[in-house]
């Protein structure tokens, strides 16, 4: 018989993560988007958006560009 894993162990599928916790998690290290959307007629390319982003926290390290000093 196995013996149940303490929940700081247990695999992340099984553990009940909130969505606040998961993008807190997600903003502390970044995260970065990227994707392509083509619209496309008759095999001929009428828009193209390329998408690349970077989210993140802004914290003592990474102060706002957007802040006086």
């Amino acid at each position: 018989m196995t013996t149940p894993q303490p929940p700081d162990t247990a695999p992340l599928a099984q553990r009940q993560l909130a969505l606040v916790d998961l993008l807190d998690r997600l903003l502390a290290g970044g995260v970065v988007i990227t994707g392509d959307l083509t619209l496309r007629i008759a095999d001929v390319d009428l828009v193209r958006v390329d998408l690349n982003a970077l989210i993140s926290s802004v914290n003592v390290d990474v102060p706002s560009p957007f802040e006086e000093e």
